[in-house]
């Protein structure tokens, strides 16, 4: 790529967008930023695109969100007769998300395709229902999930509702490769497309429909349940606060406060500039808010609102952050329990969680007769197996799937993770134990003393530019020689997940179990250049458990040591 020559390019046809065409003026001169913009396309994926909001190939703008809209389109109308051609779009509240939106619907419509556009920012897993409940070719949400107000991202959608395969990224990126990003996108102005009818507003009662079947998800039965309890709600400046606010009103919770710095849609994220509730400076603002108020819990869903993190306040008056992990555990033993109370567990009930996400949940399913399905790291995965249960007639038996990275779903009326759907069945099982005197995490240590404490962590390793990956390919060679013994850790069985292990694709991923419900997990990320491993450590106690898992780690680092 003749980098200053696509630059100048860019200067003199990317009119479009004036702050495109201001920042590609301040960048004449600056070699090192025309080089960070234009050395590269962004890499579309099973995710689609994601990266810096800007000027250039490597950024996300209405060019780039425009070429990919068209290859989408081609595949489109490549796969679908002219009947089916149709997509849903949704968008978040992150900066230039509703432009970008607007431009996709553009250039859908102008390949004759019909678009159906929410008419407000929304949740991702409402773009999944729409896909669904519309009967769409795939479907399409404008968002980066919670990454720093910086970025946007380009989601893309099949027709079964789940975020796309690899073979369909495969197929589009094709599509997209064949396109000059100026002079081979076919395009009408927003206006004309709704003028024209081809771009339509999705109605108001998608969304109801979409909170009516999350209501269906209850499990609560005629128990008794606190809905008076305070909690606290962050929306983190995103997409969940009409849906979860409604969600948690119209099936009965009477005292809830929002954070209100965080309530308002704000792309800048201005109070917690990493907008994820995983780590606790995006839930210090709501943790001050449940001191005030003396609440028990607080919910927090990312900008998407496809995932939930939760703190709850411990016997010393102090806030507790639980990890997805954790959060998993308690929603798959109450889901058991009361479905177990109510007459209401199906026939062969399946749970499903990723292969790096706690191994004492399969033993807590086991317990109530649920069988387990592990899939590869992706919620898209769950989607697909919730889709094969459909297939063979039985989707009703996945009553619950998760990831240790906050994602959870319960039902099958979107195949993806649903941050409404979580807190909503959060919100139910905490004023469940309430009215039964014991807090989520007296319940969280009842299931440890039951099943053994079990302790998950991750640790990350970089590995730059092509000799990281390099590297990385040696690192799990030595780890696929590992077959005895890890340290003093016995190997009971290894799985290797690039062979196509349990009909899941191939992947770059190994698992090791080993003696004492404990185990080892190590793949090369997907979208930055880390070496991720998971350990999940089973003990009689915490302090046995955090001294297995440093032995464990200690040997883990040797192993990557030793791959120079």
């Amino acid at each position: 790529m003749d980098i200053e020559k696509n630059y100048l390019k860019w200067c003199d046809r990317a009119n479009g967008d004036p702050d495109l065409a201001e920042e590609l003026l301040g960048m004449a001169g600056q070699m090192e930023k025309i080089e960070d913009a234009f050395y590269r396309e962004l890499e579309f994926g099973t995710g689609g695109l994601r990266g810096v909001i800007g000027a250039g190939t490597n950024r996300m703008n209405i060019y780039t969100v425009g070429r990919a809209s068209q290859g989408l389109a081609n595949y489109v109308i490549g796969q679908f007769p002219p009947e089916a051609r149709r997509i849903a779009i949704a968008y978040d509240s992150r900066i230039k998300s509703d432009l970008f939106a607007r431009t996709a619907a553009g250039v859908f419509a102008a390949n004759g395709i019909e678009v159906m556009l929410y008419p407000e920012l929304k949740p991702t897993p409402c773009l999944s229902y729409a896909v669904r409940r519309l009967s769409c070719a795939a479907g399409v949400v404008i968002t980066a999930s919670h990454n720093p107000a910086s970025y946007n991202g380009y989601k893309v959608y099949g027709e079964d509702g789940c975020q796309i395969t690899k073979a369909a990224a495969k197929a589009i990126l094709a599509e997209i490769n064949r396109l000059d990003i100026f002079d081979d996108v076919s395009s009408m102005s927003y206006e004309a497309g709704i003028a024209s009818g081809k771009i339509q507003m999705i109605p108001d009662e998608v969304l109801t429909d979409f909170l009516e079947a999350v209501k269906a998800e209850s499990v609560l039965g005629d128990a008794p349940a606190d809905k008076d309890a305070a909690i606290i709600y962050s929306p983190l400046n995103g997409t969940g606060l009409v849906p979860v606010m409604r969600i948690l009103r119209e099936t009965g919770f009477t005292n809830i406060t929002v954070v209100s710095e965080q309530e308002k849609p704000d792309g800048l994220f201005p109070t917690c500039p990493y907008p994820n509730p995983e780590i606790r400076e995006a839930m210090e603002l709501g943790i001050r808010y449940a001191k005030e108020k003396q609440a028990e819990l607080l919910l927090a869903t990312d900008p998407d609102c496809d995932r939930v993190g939760i703190a709850v306040r411990d016997e010393n008056g102090e806030y507790v952050l639980l990890s997805g992990n954790e959060t998993g555990m308690l929603l798959l033993d109450y889901i058991c329990q009361r479905r177990t109370a109510t007459g209401t567990m199906p026939e062969d009930p399946v749970m499903m969680k990723t292969i790096v996400s706690i191994d004492m949940a399969e033993r807590i399913a086991a317990h109530y007769g649920v069988r387990t399905v592990n899939v590869l790291t992706g919620f898209k995965y769950i989607g697909e197996q919730i889709g094969m249960l459909e297939k063979q007639g039985k989707q009703d038996a996945f009553i619950m799937g998760f990831e240790e990275s906050y994602g959870y779903l319960a039902g099958t009326y979107v195949r993806d993770k649903d941050g409404v759907n979580a807190s909503f069945l959060i919100a139910e099982m905490f004023a469940y134990y309430k009215a039964k005197g014991m807090t989520l995490l007296e319940r969280l240590n009842m299931l440890y003393r039951e099943y053994g404490v079990c302790l998950n962590t991750q640790h990350s390793y970089n590995f730059d530019g092509s000799a990281g990956f390099e590297r990385m390919q040696r690192i799990m060679d030595g780890f696929r020689n590992c077959t005895g013994k890890i340290g003093s850790f016995s190997v009971a069985e290894v799985l290797d997940y690039s062979q196509g292990l349990d009909n899941l694709p191939k992947s770059n991923v190994l698992k090791f179990r080993l003696d004492g419900n404990c185990s080892l997990v190590v793949r090369p990320s997907g979208t930055e250049p880390k070496l991720k491993c998971y350990l999940s450590i089973s003990a009689s106690d915490r302090a046995a458990a955090e001294a297995a898992e440093t032995l464990l780690a200690a040997v883990v680092e040797e192993i990557i040591q030793r791959a120079e």
